[in-house]
């Protein structure tokens, strides 16, 4: 079992897990909040999870309130909103942090493990200094919605920028990719 694998987490309903819990399947490992510019990608990743899951594909989403507030709920109510809004079957994680002082042990190894991204994240920077916030530098998560591949035997294969739609073919063909090993 992998570093990641090993991680403990608690599940959204305060379950004890860990990504190990996974082992076998590809996930793409997301984190998520409920009002954000980006939350529309729900829908997204569900329909990226309904396609994929039975070859072995499981989204897992960690929400976080580090950018904004954008993630004010506790976690019952972000499971609500989820599952009302978006209908959302894959599964969620108790609310997280993932930069910072606080950051989760799982966005260490997530970051150290692909401190690049597909897609312009500098573009994604920029668009938010014009709006006077605040940007992370590298290797820290810029924004809610990025996502990390991780391959069925537990290592971080790609990492993609926020604006980065699941079903982005950058996105799906490394899913496919990973899925077809």
């Amino acid at each position: 079992m992998t570093a990641l694998q090993e991680i403990k987490v608690d599940t959204i309903t305060g379950e004890p897990a860990a990504l190990g819990d996974y082992a076998g399947s590809v996930l793409l490992v997301v984190n998520v909040a409920s009002k954000c510019g980006l939350t529309p990608q729900y829908e997204g990743l569900e329909a990226i999870y309904r396609q994929f899951k039975d070859q072995g594909l499981v989204v897992v989403g960690f929400p976080a309130n580090d950018f904004r507030g954008q993630e004010p709920g506790d976690n019952a109510e972000i499971a609500e909103f989820c599952s009302l809004t978006y209908d959302v079957t894959f599964p969620l994680f108790a609310k997280i942090s993932v930069v910072g002082e606080e950051k989760h042990p799982l966005y260490e190894v997530l970051t150290e493990e692909a401190p690049d991204a597909i897609g312009d994240k500098e573009a994604h920077r920029a668009r938010l200094r014009d709006y006077g916030i605040e940007t992370t530098e590298d290797p820290e998560v810029v924004w809610n919605f990025e996502k990390f591949l991780v391959s069925r035997d537990g290592n971080v294969v790609a990492r993609f920028a926020p604006q980065l739609s699941p079903d982005d073919p950058a996105i799906v063909e490394l899913i496919e990719a990973e899925l077809g090993k």
